[in-house]
């Protein structure tokens, strides 16, 4: 086994991205990781899943003692946090801060590369439902979107993920915002729209609409992540006026929380489909535009 990189790790924050990054990072850190959060009783509860751990009592002795520190706390808390921990230099060494926000960038941490760290934004993509072991196996391969202003704390960056198993992708502080609404666009939209299809499916009498969707949509998941927009099938594609003016009728009638979203993604179809090839103009009459 590797020597540790670090000689002490610290996780500021007790929920559950906290958790596993707690376990991912104590192999990495010569000493047990240590554990500061608001909440004394939360502190107290990852420290019972990680009997090796310290608790620190004050940001102070997180800036004496740490090299390797995790920002893992809400986006709303994550600069007032950053101006506490500056506030608490000096710094034992120049250690390597790093927050694991997908909509925040490197520019929010200015006052600790200020007080003398490196600092970066790195963002595990994945989901984390309170498993910390699975979580951990689940960085091995997953993407890490990483943005550092300054040269060397990206090197320093792209070493951390690599040595957690994951695959650095650089994202420019620019378009940080960008690359989050993308993410959010496909996973939380994604949600939404299986939800109301479901909710129309139930209507129509399906008793398990998920049961039924699941092939359809798997395929059509695995189709688009190879094939892109090239995995468009369906009555838009072929100009079936007459089966979307019988979908809009029977929502209208029978599911008309679900046109409004129907109608949009069937137009931002449309717009798609036109960059490509010539699309109906009584499609998109029909639809609203």
């Amino acid at each position: 086994m590797p020597e540790p990189a670090y000689e002490q790790a610290a996780i500021l924050g007790t929920g559950r991205v906290a958790r596993a990054f707690a376990l991912a990072l104590a192999p990495l850190s010569r000493r047990p990781p240590l554990i500061h959060g608001r909440t004394q009783g939360h502190v107290e509860e990852v420290l019972t899943l990680y009997p090796a751990g310290r608790r620190a009592a004050d940001l102070r002795t997180v800036a004496a003692e740490a090299d390797l520190i995790l920002l893992a706390i809400s986006d709303d808390a994550l600069g007032e946090v950053v101006e506490a921990l500056a506030q608490a230099r000096p710094f034992a060494e120049t250690p390597l801060i790093f927050h694991v926000s997908g909509q925040s960038g490197d520019a929010l941490l200015a006052p600790l590369r200020a007080a003398g760290a490196m600092t970066a934004a790195i963002h595990p993509v994945m989901t984390f439902t309170g498993a910390p072991a699975q979580e951990v196996d689940r960085m091995i391969g997953a993407r890490f979107a990483i943005t550092a202003i300054a040269e060397k704390a990206l090197a320093h960056a792209r070493r951390l993920v690599e040595q957690l198993g994951g695959q650095p992708v650089v994202i420019a502080e620019s378009d940080r915002a960008l690359y989050h609404g993308a993410l959010c666009h496909a996973a939380n939209h994604l949600v939404t729209l299986l939800a109301g299809a479901s909710d129309a499916l139930s209507l129509a009498g399906v008793a398990e609409p998920q049961a039924l969707l699941a092939p359809l949509v798997r395929a059509a998941l695995e189709n688009s992540l190879t094939k892109g927009f090239g995995a468009l099938s369906g009555p838009l594609l072929r100009g079936d006026e007459g089966t979307i003016r019988d979908h809009l009728r029977a929502f209208e009638a029978r599911s008309p929380d679900l046109l409004p979203a129907y109608r949009a993604m069937a137009l931002a179809t449309l717009d798609r489909l036109e960059k490509e090839r010539e699309a109906s103009p009584t499609l998109r009459a029909l639809l609203g535009s």
